[in-house]
């Protein structure tokens, strides 16, 4: 599959690059990652901290989308976005890896250990911030 596919099946739209969205978009996303910093992870509370982290990660990509003029409706798209637009060979895997926990976690009944979840929390951490280094001024 290339990006220009989920463009093809409407999946991706192309927009006017929007920087006062975007702009919002990331505030709120750092709002939010304050937040997360905040919240203890423990058994009852890791499912949903990875799979906040990870919204946190993929609602970046969804404003350095609009900057680059595209409004993206799949979660799977934006592996593509990092690979074939922003020209990234590292994120789209850790990305689309990241993905598939959170649906696994929130779709499909799957569980974690808390160590594992730490884990993965530490590399959404690590992801988030090599993203906003690479692509947010």
């Amino acid at each position: 599959m290339k990006f220009e596919d989920f463009i093809k099946e409407g999946k991706v739209r192309k927009a006017t690059p929007d920087r006062l969205m975007a702009n919002s978009i990331i505030k709120n996303t750092l709002e939010d990652l304050k937040f997360l910093e905040m919240t203890k992870i423990t058994e009852l509370s890791k499912r949903k901290i990875v799979s906040n982290y990870y919204d946190s990660l993929r609602s970046l990509l969804e404003a350095i989308s609009l900057l680059n003029g595209y409004k993206i409706y799949s979660h799977e798209a934006f592996t593509y976005f990092l690979k074939e637009i922003l020209n990234q060979d590292a994120l789209p895997l850790k990305f689309d890896r990241f993905r598939k926990i959170r649906n696994g976690l929130n779709y499909y009944g799957k569980s974690i250990q808390l160590s594992e979840a730490i884990e993965i929390i530490e590399e959404l951490k690590t992801t988030i911030n090599e993203i906003i280094k690479k692509f947010i001024k």
